[in-house]
């Protein structure tokens, strides 16, 4: 193209000087400065959604705060309050997003790739990145119940028959609650609010169309409202001229307003006059009202979500029994504790909702394909049994490959090669499956890129050997090479070797098992060759930096992938400079890009504590616990003040996944040759469950076959049973509840065996 040949640079910088402002190529070139040399510099898929996401915040700061008089949603009623601690000043921020209150559930089906969002205050955003529908009561004397004004609301998921979020609130006599699921209604699939208000005095329930949703504005140009019970259906609006959203019964009133005539919340004593407005600011809005007395009022509201199944590839749309059976084959947890069983029902059914279609971090700001986030989702998956789901993911790996070998999800991150083939590994090493030929195909295009993007080890440099500098997949920092990388990509290397030995070929897996060698060893003499005054006796996040929170990415050599004995003094090191340095409120704060408190890193390194047999994984799981929102979920990351969401999506998935491999390992944890058994099981709650009352956990996939764990209180302290399947001989059996005595064995052949274990 004749555009290469233009001379850019010289145009910009010439264009900069003429109109007095800095040069853009001359920042750049100095912020790059600070991250090592690399092929890539800025990966496009983020610059991408970074230009859509301030794109909006430009929008959000022009059209919210010159209309503060407005109804807006949680998040901007919170953050743009200054006796709020959320309160961000707005003076020289570029944009205005979300950062304090990013959270939301998503309802949905297991079948179904589309994920209606409900905001804490009960905001229903029916179609991806769309507008919303919202509830309020007006009295006929001005009293009103604004959700997103109301300083606590009663919110919480329920899991049966379908996923539902129930919000509630009660304000000076009025009541508004509502029920929000998805689900099939005559062969279409519909995001339905189930709505019911009262109110001591007369007034309205009213149904409000909302040109926004839990990130900031969203369009809505054209509403039009149709009465249409003659012909058997159901009123309904029709927004901008594609998506229906019905009434269950005709309304008193039906109001709009465009932009310049401000909400339509100001216009609630008029009376009816249009039945359609079009705004060109795209912020039109329009509201339905229901009288309402001291005697409850119900309303439906169903909303055709045919526009975003329209995106993906046909789907079978389910009704709400394939709940029940997708739920059917999965890991069952019973402790006495309702908290610990609720949250690993909602953190199961946070991974089965997000793997309808591929598996995907987030249903909203994370709603696209990312290697890494379906790898620890898949891995989570394995844990709890779901075996056939994880196959249907993993085995559309291979035509993601490109020809290079290169399982890409964006440039300039190389960890995504070593997590496909340990997690193809893994899948295959607990269900006992054989892989096909594509599987191996791609296996070994996949570990030869791995041993070719290495840095050539020539010159005596301290990352030679490594994988090159890139962006961080784990938002460690700017581009420099990576540990966590490096970890990954040896764990695929060994995990591949492991594959071709037992399904290909013997001498390809001799030339992996070379190429894992040589890998280990600069990896190895690199992290000792880092001088004390960075290291500290720690793993840093690269060889070019001192110790800061980046290093959390170095764990992952210890968990998941165990290429560290337990307990290694390097690790212990690692976790002890975190936990004193990089800890808020008894969870790890990530300092790099996140800024808050991480659920799911905080659950990282509770696992290297379990493993080591560190009574303080204890700690951090119940700090967890506690920072979990009402409907079970975590954000990615977690406002230290408001407790809200303050970065990425606010139902994170990785974050769940890691949740449900918390509570696995408590009961069943695997070492290379042997299972440990009970080892993360609280005490108490043998002693609360009763005698005869077990407290378990099963069945989970493991290399040696299924097992499901029982642990119950006898007169002299713990029985242990342990049903099972060896496929093939029996591992070593280690049991290690905590408060009582241990026992190592090897396990028996038949089905189910019993011990027991004495109280200390």
């Amino acid at each position: 193209m004749i555009t290469r040949f233009l001379p850019w640079k010289f145009l910009i910088k010439s264009a900069a000087r003429r109109f007095g402002i800095v040069d853009p190529l001359n920042i750049i070139a100095r912020v790059r400065r600070f991250a090592q040399p690399s092929e890539v510099q800025e990966p496009i898929e983020l610059l991408r959604a970074g230009i859509v996401f301030h794109a909006r915040g430009l929008i959000n700061s022009h059209a919210i705060q010159y209309n503060l008089d407005w109804v807006w949603p949680f998040w901007v009623e919170k953050q743009f309050n200054p006796k709020d601690p959320s309160f961000i000043p707005r003076g020289f921020s570029f944009s205005h997003v979300n950062m304090t209150h990013r959270n939301w559930t998503a309802v949905g089906s297991p079948d179904v790739p589309a994920y209606p969002i409900v905001d804490p205050r009960g905001l229903l955003t029916p179609l991806y990145d769309g507008w919303s529908i919202d509830c309020w009561i007006i009295t006929h004397d001005g009293s009103q119940l604004i959700p997103s004004r109301m300083g606590h609301a009663c919110q919480s998921i329920g899991l049966d028959p379908t996923l539902s979020v129930d919000t509630h609130l009660e304000k000076e006599g009025m009541m508004l609650g509502s029920r929000i699921s998805a689900d099939r209604l005559n062969g279409r699939y519909y995001a339905f609010m189930e709505v019911e208000a009262s109110s001591e005095k007369n007034g309205w329930l009213v149904v409000a169309l909302r040109p926004y949703n839990p990130e900031g504005i969203q369009f809505i140009e054209n509403i039009r409202f149709h009465k249409q019970p003659e012909k058997g259906q159901d009123c309904h609006w029709l927004v901008n001229r594609q998506t229906r959203v019905c009434l269950d019964r005709m309304p008193e009133k039906v109001l709009f307003s465009s932009y310049h005539d401000g909400d339509v919340r100001h216009r609630w004593q008029q009376p009816e006059t249009l039945m359609k407005i079009h705004c060109g600011v795209g912020l039109a809005t329009s509201a339905a009202f229901f009288p309402i007395s001291p005697q409850p009022r119900k309303i439906t509201i169903s909303t055709d979500l045919s526009r975003d199944l329209s995106r993906e590839a046909p789907v079978q749309i389910s009704s709400a029994s394939s709940w029940k059976s997708h739920r059917h084959s999965a890991a069952r947890l019973s402790v006495p504790d309702r908290r610990v069983n609720h949250l690993f029902d909602t953190a199961l059914s946070t991974l089965l909702l997000l793997s309808a279609g591929d598996a995907v971090p987030g249903p909203y700001t994370y709603f696209r394909f990312w290697f890494r986030d379906a790898c620890l989702m898949i891995h989570a998956m394995l844990g709890v049994n779901l075996l056939e789901r994880s196959f249907r993911l993993l085995d559309t790996f291979p035509g993601r490959r490109k020809m290079s070998g290169y399982f890409q999800s964006q440039q300039g991150e190389w960890d995504s090669n070593g997590q496909v083939l340990w997690t193809m590994s893994r899948y295959l090493d607990v269900s006992g499956a054989r892989p096909s030929s594509r599987w191996l195909d791609a296996i070994v295009k996949g570990g030869t890129w791995i041993e070719r993007k290495r840095v050539p080890e020539k010159k005596g440099l301290p990352h030679e050997g490594m994988l090159p500098a890139g962006f961080s997949a784990e938002h460690l920092g700017p581009n420099d090479y990576y540990f966590w990388d490096d970890f990954w990509g040896l764990a695929g290397l060994k995990a591949a070797a492991g594959i071709l030995r037992r399904h290909h070929s013997s001498k390809q897996a001799d030339a992996f098992v070379q190429y894992a060698a040589n890998f280990e060893k600069s990896i190895f003499r690199t992290i000792e060759n880092i001088p004390y005054e960075k290291s500290r006796g720690c793993i840093p996040a690269s060889p070019y930096r001192r110790m800061d929170a980046g290093a959390i990415g170095s764990l992952v050599a210890d968990y998941p992938l165990q290429l560290f004995p337990a307990g290694d003094a390097r690790i212990m090191k690692t976790v002890d400079f975190l936990m004193a340095n990089c800890f808020h409120k008894g969870a790890f704060f990530q300092d790099m890009i996140h800024s808050g408190i991480n659920a799911y890193l905080t659950l990282d390194i509770a696992q290297t504590l379990l493993r080591s047999g560190d009574a303080r994984y204890r700690g951090l799981f119940e700090t967890v616990i506690d920072l979990a929102s009402p409907t079970g979920q975590w954000p990615e990351a977690i406002h230290p003040l408001s407790g809200g969401g303050c970065m990425g999506d606010g139902q994170h998935a990785w974050a769940a996944a890691e949740f449900l491999m918390m509570v696995r390992n408590m009961f069943v944890r695997e070492e290379p040759d042997r299972l440990v058994i009970g080892s993360g099981i609280f005490p108490e709650w043998i002693d609360q469950a009763g005698k005869g009352e077990p407290v378990s956990f099963g069945p989970t996939a493991t290399p040696f076959g299924p097992v499901s764990v029982s642990v119950f209180k006898t007169d002299r302290g713990a029985g242990v049973k342990i049903d099972h399947q060896w496929r093939s001989s029996p591992p070593g059996i280690e049991i290690r509840v905590p408060g009582f005595g241990g026992q190592t064995f090897t396990g028996k052949k038949e089905g189910r065996f019993e011990t027991e274990v004495e109280k200390i």
